[in-house]
């Protein structure tokens, strides 16, 4: 994949997270430039940054407590084992506005100091990198290539696939040799990767799963992780406009985290209303942050218990309300 037509990569390299000052998340540290990648591995391996991304998970995430339970498990898991078995393979569904490409980004900028931005990060999006269907076979060889260079040079590379259902199927499975348990493909170690596969395919699954609950009278954080996790996998497996439509990175299980995404419910909403104000450095107003909040569609529609675009046009809304 030629370099004017790739990911955009950042300028420096990986770094750790320092200390935990008392009642503050922790700040990411240096780590100078031009060192090896057996010193970038080893300073990778350092697990100070956890805290911070869990308390920023803890502050700024709204609504999503499965999603933080996975998340840390699955980074915690994958980091304290110095010699993984496979690269670790999370993937993100849910609803637009619910958290997908926040918590990913959030992820990478607690592994990374410029977080999208470094040279090890790698994002991939298919109108932007694959928007022809007859080049398909092009596009395969150029990915294949892309990911094992850029784990030649840094085996902690990471990968992001957005709008994994907008990705012409087949395309993604030339990648399964990268996810597998094998020590080495392609003459190159990459089982310290991170691959995180972002969709709202699955979003149905689980908008009806939350709603069965609710007119069980449960709340939707008693939902099952199991069940909801069978349910979407089978259906972006069966979806031919998946861009896992058959796919044998579902069909072989390498897929470590399915991470389901919840609808948020009308106070969820407000707490992003109220999130939003803070980072504008503006007043918090309850007025503004009830009227932001009321004035977002919710489903279904008689009941409008769920945001049926969750806090995604929250920031666009307030200036409406001040």
């Amino acid at each position: 994949m030629e370099q004017g037509r790739v990911p955009r990569k950042g300028l420096t390299t990986a770094l750790l997270s320092g200390g935990l000052p008392e009642g503050q998340c922790p700040w990411i540290s240096t780590l100078g430039l031009g060192l090896r990648q057996e010193l970038l591995n080893l300073h990778f391996l350092n697990l100070g940054f956890l805290p911070g991304l869990e308390c920023d998970l803890a502050m700024n995430l709204v609504g999503q407590p499965l999603v933080k339970q996975q998340v840390m498990k699955g980074v915690r898991e994958f980091l304290e084992n110095q010699n993984p078995m496979k690269p670790l393979v999370m993937s993100f569904h849910g609803w637009t506005g619910t958290g997908k490409t926040y918590v990913s980004s959030m992820l990478i900028r607690h592994l990374f100091r410029d977080g999208l931005w470094s040279p090890y990060v790698h994002q991939f999006s298919p109108i932007a990198h694959f928007p022809h269907h007859e080049q398909i076979e092009q596009y395969k060889e150029n990915l294949k290539h892309w990911i094992q260079g850029n784990l030649t040079k840094c085996g902690r590379s990471a990968f992001l696939f957005d709008e994994m259902d907008k990705m012409h199927p087949g395309l993604i499975d030339v990648i399964m040799p990268f996810l597998g348990p094998s020590w080495v493909v392609y003459g190159t170690n990459y089982r310290k990767a991170i691959f995180i596969f972002i969709s709202n395919a699955g979003g149905e699954q689980i908008k009806e799963m939350t709603l069965d609950l609710w007119h069980a009278h449960k709340d939707r954080e008693e939902i099952s992780l199991q069940d909801m996790e069978s349910a979407i996998s089978k259906a972006i497996f069966e979806n031919p406009q998946s861009g896992f439509w058959k796919s044998g990175i579902i069909n072989e299980h390498l897929i470590d985290f399915v991470v389901p995404f919840l609808p948020l419910k009308h106070h969820h909403v407000k707490q992003c209303v109220i999130n939003e104000l803070i980072q504008q450095g503006l007043e918090v107003r309850q007025d503004v942050v009830e009227e932001v909040a009321d004035s977002i569609p919710y489903f279904p529609e008689e009941e409008k218990i769920f945001s049926s675009t969750g806090c995604k046009t929250v920031a666009s809304r307030i200036s409406f309300f001040l």
